[in-house]
């Protein structure tokens, strides 16, 4: 008998994407950390309807929180109730907490969301990347590096 599947849910795999992060800062180094979500939060990330453009991670109390990371309330149920843009813990060991707080505070770098993601578990997982913000010159450079991989690409395949 087959397994039955949800349409349209994600099972394992990204659920959200932070795109304009990659742009606007130099990834120096990431870390994956463990989510603390609700129920109804969970399945409106399965449906894939999370939004990182906004959010930062940082910390209160002595805890690892995902910040302004909008998660939509799930539209299938009363029990459904929660605050879309609430802080949401995230778990790290407290060695990961130090590093990356040490690193945030002695250089000046900021902790980002990249994307949001299921394991092969099942569970929500964010990817956290390091990063130093990028001048005007540098995203130029990159746009322009981006340009020429794509032109060299498109000039390998038409010789063939």
């Amino acid at each position: 008998m087959a397994a039955h599947r949800k349409s349209g849910l994600i099972s394992h795999g990204v659920a959200a994407q932070n795109r304009k992060a990659r742009f606007d800062y130099t990834i120096r180094e990431t870390v994956e950390a463990g989510l603390v979500l609700k129920g109804p939060e969970v399945k409106s990330l399965r449906a894939g309807r999370a939004t990182l453009s906004e959010a930062w991670a940082g910390e209160r109390e002595g805890e690892m929180y995902l910040f302004n990371c909008y998660i939509p309330e799930w539209q299938g149920g009363v029990l459904s109730r929660f605050e879309p843009r609430a802080p949401r813990k995230l778990l790290l060991k407290r060695k990961q907490i130090n590093h990356l707080l040490g690193a945030v505070a002695r250089a000046g770098q900021t902790l980002v969301p990249l994307d949001i993601h299921f394991n092969e578990r099942g569970r929500a997982k964010v990817l956290l990347g390091l990063a130093e913000g990028r001048n005007k010159a540098d995203k130029r450079a990159a746009i322009a590096a981006r340009d020429w991989q794509r032109d060299k690409a498109r000039l390998m395949r038409e010789r063939g």
